[in-house]
């Protein structure tokens, strides 16, 4: 044979091979796409699971009552709302550290998660009872049914729009959202005189003041270490002087914040001896600190850069108290209202300052740890990074704001919102260098001085990249369209949540009652 039967023509293995390579791309064309939408469906297919998981503990527990299924269905919107506290709220309090690069984000949701299933599971139930019964006159509505249809309604009206806002990338106030949830299902349900309109003024006032208190006491603290720390000829010698003493003024207002919050059967204290035991504990902290700070600062340059090393520490621990703080407070957004509806289901009278039951406060604590794991990135660099640019002094001075305030609103007993403050406090710690970098005769001597000593060294570096004070003029360190985005969903926030409660409200009453 001459071998024409058994070889193919090069043309005829050209296009085998051609035909091949093109089956082979949209094999992997498919592929890729495939991963893709894996991706894509893990955090819904992740979030539906621990749904399925709080149907089962609901069922376990509320096993053989004849209202079950309500409650059932209240716990899955408690759960629903909860995730979304961890997707939107708890950005607040790791976006500095984050954008600091103190963190990473991974190690960031990771610390976050934990301290704000601790923070809820320790001490989370001592402000449920002020959702449950402090805005509404819980006795006005018609039967513990009625209640339970208003309270599931406020919980699903406030977590759509806080997913809503999440979407969109925009940091609401949860606290805020729940707030209007239950104002507008109590109105639906039992008209404006059912409403204790005291409260929703003092809320309304803290949308003013909350905000601008975080961005005054950040500015405080920023305005300090620039006159005190960073624009002195000496900087590390500095730093091992007044370094410990914030450490010790950080520790000392979270102590003193963590002794009021947590539960009476744990430990009852007076503001005074709480402010005591803060005093203590600072004192202790700094004391310590000092030779750690001192041996940390060993060997670094004479630089802001070194400066940042020794705040990255005291970053990361305040990062990790507040949002266990927050998870004390915060997830009584969640659990409040499903308190309320399974109290009234099994007992008639509202849940107040009572003990919660633990299965309610797991719920809340994993719901917004699961929240912030698979949906929370987003807003995270938002805050961290979108408003403006943070390193770890500037991240230190919004955590320290925000313990500093929420300490001070809860001494005189005003309602604030800790997403109002970390931000109110990132944009102030902006504005603040904007107009520190165009107007500080201090800064503009050291920038000055520091240029002599580079221009006689022997080894010149390169100048300070603010000496151009024309180009300092023209630079804007915060981002305006943020702003705007983030007042309006400030401002919508309650009477939104407060509408879409009240129709959810009418439907279930004309569906259900």
């Amino acid at each position: 044979m001459d071998g024409q039967g058994t070889h193919a023509s090069p043309a005829a293995t050209l296009g085998r091979k051609q035909t091949l390579d093109k089956d082979l791309e949209k094999i992997n064309l498919v592929e890729d796409a495939s991963r893709h939408l894996g991706r894509r469906l893990a955090a819904p297919g992740a979030a539906l699971l621990f749904i399925v998981g709080v149907v089962l503990v609901a069922l376990a527990t509320l096993s053989g009552h004849p209202s079950s299924l309500i409650a059932v269905t209240a716990a899955v919107l408690a759960a629903y709302m909860a995730m979304n506290i961890g997707a939107n709220d708890v950005a607040n309090n790791i976006g500095a550290a984050v954008g600091a690069r103190a963190l990473s984000l991974g190690m960031g949701l990771a610390i976050a998660a934990f301290c704000e299933i601790a923070g809820a599971l320790i001490a989370g139930n001592k402000v449920a009872g002020t959702i449950a019964n402090g805005i509404i006159h819980t006795e006005m509505l018609a039967s513990p049914e009625h209640l339970a249809l208003a309270m599931m309604a406020a919980l699903l009206a406030a977590a759509a729009w806080i997913n809503i806002a999440t979407w969109i990338g925009a940091p609401v106030s949860t606290t805020h959202a729940i707030v209007g949830g239950v104002l507008g299902a109590g109105i639906a349900a039992a008209g404006f005189n059912a409403v204790q309109w005291q409260v929703v003024g003092a809320i309304a006032i803290s949308w003013l003041l909350s905000p601008l208190l975080g961005a005054m006491v950040a500015i405080a603290v920023l305005a300090f270490i620039n006159s005190f720390i960073i624009y002195v000829p000496d900087k590390l010698a500095a730093a091992r002087r007044w370094v410990p003493v914030l450490m010790g003024l950080m520790f000392g207002a979270f102590t003193t914040y963590m002794v009021l919050v947590l539960p009476d059967d744990i430990i009852m204290m007076t503001r005074l001896n709480a402010s005591l035991a803060g005093l203590v504990t600072g004192i202790g902290v700094w004391f310590v600190s000092r030779p750690l700070i001192a041996r940390k600062s060993a060997g670094l340059e004479n630089r802001e850069r070194s400066l940042r090393v020794l705040f990255q520490f005291p970053l990361v621990i305040s990062a990790a108290l507040l949002s266990f703080a927050h998870g004390t407070n915060d997830v009584a957004n969640a659990i409040g209202p499903l308190a309320a509806v399974v109290a009234a289901l099994q007992q008639g009278p509202v849940v107040g300052q009572s003990h919660i039951p633990f299965w309610e406060l797991a719920i809340g604590g994993a719901g917004i740890s699961i929240g912030l794991l698979l949906f929370g990135p987003r807003l995270v660099n938002l805050v961290g990074k979108g408003i403006t640019k943070l390193n770890p002094i500037r991240a230190y001075c919004v955590a320290l704001s925000a313990a500093m305030t929420v300490i001070l609103a809860s001494s005189i007993g005003a309602p604030v919102s800790s997403t109002h403050i970390a931000i109110g406090a990132v944009f102030g710690v902006g504005l603040f260098r904007e107009w520190y970098n165009r107007h500080s005769s201090r800064r503009q001597r050291y920038l000055a001085m520091r240029a002599e000593e580079q221009a006689v060294s022997a080894k010149p570096r390169p100048r300070h990249k603010d000496v151009n004070i024309d180009e300092v003029k023209r630079r804007y360190l915060v981002r305006r369209s943020h702003l705007l985005t983030i007042i309006a969903a400030w401002t919508v926030t309650v009477p939104l949540s407060a509408a879409l409660a009240a129709g959810v409200t009418m439907i279930m009453f004309r569906l259900f009652a």
